[in-house]
């Protein structure tokens, strides 16, 4: 067994080794802790017949974990710099592949054909850059890609967000989107004393589920998301002003829009934020006739 890149002194000798810096700007703090590495794994539900997808590894302190525990790994990382530090750190483990792109514009659904062909059951994991955390989760999701789910370390605060319920402070359109495409819950959180260097937020584990079927059918997905968007735009306005205001014609079509609620059994005076998906399912359905651009 390998010392664990994720303690304090290993992290520091590999930094000082290759002369590191952090770089503010892609957001890097790095593991350095073991026992939280290990619970983000077990609760990712990996085994040799899993691949594994990991996003921003730094100086590999989770990818290590990952390629213990799983069958293939294959980690995407923007930095330049690391790249040779990775190579070095990850030496002793033969199944790990890196991937020098920025996951954002990678084409992730071909990697996974070339690169994890075979595998059935493939995992994002990842502790990821709390900078773009959301754009990276809801690209994973819409680009459809065949994953049971993802199981990532992100700002506590975002992760409040993503797995909120209907009427509560947090509850909001990301939440929706991303409730639309898996089952959420929040299954650690995590004190900002296990990074280096320490970051400013607390931080928690999410895992996301991907459903075999979505909560509610909609005619349009696109357009669910939109009614969604527009109807939390002011929290404190009713779902009518804020539908009213937001969508295109609104203020000239807001007969129409009342008549949507009224079909979807939604009252107009009601804040966005009291609405489930399935309700937002079917406003959107009403709507739709009338707003589809």
């Amino acid at each position: 067994m390998h010392k664990d890149i994720a303690t304090p002194i290993r992290t520091k000798e590999i930094l000082e080794k290759h002369g590191f810096s952090f770089k503010k700007s892609l957001g890097q703090n790095f593991l350095i802790d073991p026992n939280i590495l290990r619970n983000i794994t077990d609760h990712a539900g990996l085994s040799k017949e899993t691949a594994a997808i990991e996003i921003g590894p730094g100086i590999g302190a989770l990818t290590e974990h990952l390629a213990r525990t799983s069958g293939k790994v294959v980690a995407f990382e923007i930095d330049q710099r690391l790249i040779p530090i990775l190579e070095d750190t990850l030496s002793p483990y033969d199944n790990v592949t890196i991937v020098n792109q920025d996951v954002l514009e990678a084409d992730v659904a071909s990697i996974i054909e070339t690169e994890l062909a075979g595998y059935e059951d493939i995992m994002v994991v990842a502790n990821l850059p709390y900078y773009v955390t959301t754009p990276i989760i809801l690209k994973l999701l819409m680009e459809r890609l065949p994953i049971r789910g993802i199981c990532v370390m992100l700002q506590k605060e975002v992760g409040d967000r993503i797995s909120a319920r209907p009427g509560t402070k947090a509850y909001g359109s990301l939440s929706i989107a991303i409730q639309y495409y898996t089952e959420a819950e929040m299954v650690m959180t995590v004190p900002k004393s296990v990074f280096m260097p320490q970051p400013n937020v607390d931080s928690a584990v999410i895992r996301l589920t991907k459903r075999s079927v979505p909560p509610v059918q909609v005619q349009d997905e696109d357009f669910l998301f939109t009614v969604s968007r527009a109807s939390f735009a002011q929290r404190r306005k009713t779902i009518l002003n804020n539908l009213t205001s937001q969508l295109p014609q609104g203020k000239e079509k807001k007969d129409l829009i009342l008549e949507a609620l009224s079909k979807a059994g939604v009252d107009p005076t009601r804040r966005g934020e009291t609405l489930s998906i399935e309700e937002f399912g079917v406003l959107s359905d009403a709507l739709l006739p009338d707003f589809k651009e």
